[in-house]
């Protein structure tokens, strides 16, 4: 039964896909401005399926951090049909190409964009993700399977409705967009299976999930295993500037990857920035954990070895940790680093630099807070998730990153010898 409504699903699928890649820009940026009017339409019926996922999730002892991702208020819904008219502005990478070269014989050697097919995004709980995620990868010319976790189940349909409203007005099938009817884990594991019709997984979601998507699919996977993000204050940092970045990163909005997890400080401006620190996140109720030479600045601190380190808290909790020198910070994040995002804060150019060339981490950042780690203020529109493996992206994910190259050879007549 699974195994049979799986591959209904990706046949249908991929099906889809080919009637939303042939589309032009303008037909594409036409049914996007339906979704986005769809969503704003459809907030108060959003707005009260999700009361119910978040009642079942309260009663479940959902985490605050899931709480708040699973939460949408008037703003959030608001947020979704704004992102999506982002994405209306952003430009359709589907079959822009440039050339390599021309060869001798006369042969012209180009490369163009093409969309990857079907991607399959498995997710927790983020309903926003299904606005997010469908209109990217249908301006990218692609067909995408939302398989949400059965905290955010109900409120991701709702949402699809509203999306599946835009598409049957624009005469397009509903499959270009679909959410798994089911949250059970067979049905998950019986679409990791489908090769044949999915080309991209995408998992958005714990660790532990992260895990069985990679160790279970047959289709490659873009992994993004958590966001273990640190804050190295140098000591040529300006002081002022490190401490509203701290601030701004630990606690502007906890339960995210790009939340900071982990402080670094140069042990010659210790004594000067780590009393600042204490007093400012003391007023904002952050747990701290720290090691032996940072414990002693803050009242209530739990001492933590090296090897407690590394930790994604996703609330108010911060591990410290005061380093030698630069190179010692460094060493830390090399690590203890998830490859998400790490931020220096330096007046000292040259260390701006060698940060830059020398951690290994899909955004490095100088002088500015970590929460702009996500796709919409990098300038990519909302973001299909974060890549922190190499292959075929890295770091936030937008248009470009759901798209592939095709080469293009244009003869005349030639033949080979």
């Amino acid at each position: 039964m699974s195994q049979d409504l799986a591959q209904q699903i990706a046949k249908r699928a991929a099906d889809a896909a080919h009637a939303v890649a042939t589309l032009s820009e303008k037909e594409k940026n036409a049914v996007l401005q339906k979704m986005a009017d769809a969503i704003r339409a459809h907030q108060d019926k959003i707005l009260k399926v999700n009361e119910t996922d978040m009642k079942t999730g309260k009663e479940k002892g959902l985490s605050d951090a899931m709480m708040d991702r699973l939460h949408l208020t008037e703003e959030r819904v608001e947020g979704m049909a704004t992102a999506i008219e982002e994405i209306i502005d952003l430009k359709d990478p589907v079959g822009d190409s440039y050339l390599l070269e021309e060869r001798p014989n006369g042969l012209k050697i180009e490369k163009m964009r093409i969309p990857l097919g079907v991607i399959c995004m498995i997710y927790e709980a983020r309903p926003n993700v299904t606005a997010d995620a469908g209109a990217l990868c249908f301006k990218s010319g692609n067909a995408v399977i939302l398989r949400c976790g059965r905290e955010a189940i109900e409120s991701s349909k709702a949402i699809a409705d509203a999306l599946h409203e835009a598409l049957e007005q624009s005469g397009l099938p509903k499959d270009v967009i679909t959410v798994v009817p089911t949250p059970d884990r067979e049905v998950m594991t019986e679409l990791l299976q489908q090769k044949d019709y999915i080309d991209l997984v995408i998992p958005r979601g714990g660790e532990g999930l992260i895990h069985f998507v990679s160790d279970t699919s047959k289709i490659p996977v873009i992994q993004h295993y958590k966001g273990v993000c640190h804050l190295y204050v140098d000591k040529d940092a300006d002081l002022d500037k490190a401490l509203a970045i701290l601030l701004n990163g630990k606690t502007q909005r906890t339960g995210v990857c790009n939340a900071l997890e982990g402080l670094l400080v140069h042990q010659d401006i210790a004594d000067k920035f780590l009393p600042m620190a204490a007093k400012a996140l003391a007023e904002k109720d952050v747990t701290i954990h720290a090691c032996n030479k940072s414990v002693g600045y803050f009242d209530g601190a739990d001492e933590i070895s090296v090897d407690d380190f590394g930790q994604e808290y996703l609330a108010l909790e911060i591990a410290i940790r005061t380093v030698d020198d630069f190179d010692g910070a460094l060493e830390h994040i090399k690590r203890f680093g998830s490859g998400h995002t790490e931020v220096i804060v330096t007046e000292n150019d040259q260390t701006v630099k060698r940060f830059i060339r020398e951690v290994d981490s899909a955004v490095t950042m100088a002088n500015a807070s970590s929460r702009f780690s996500d796709g919409g203020q990098l300038g990519l529109g909302a973001e299909i998730g974060i890549s922190t493996s190499k292959l075929h992206a890295y770091g936030p994910m937008g248009l470009q990153a759901l798209t592939t190259e095709k080469f293009v050879v244009t003869g005349n007549g030639q033949i080979r010898d």
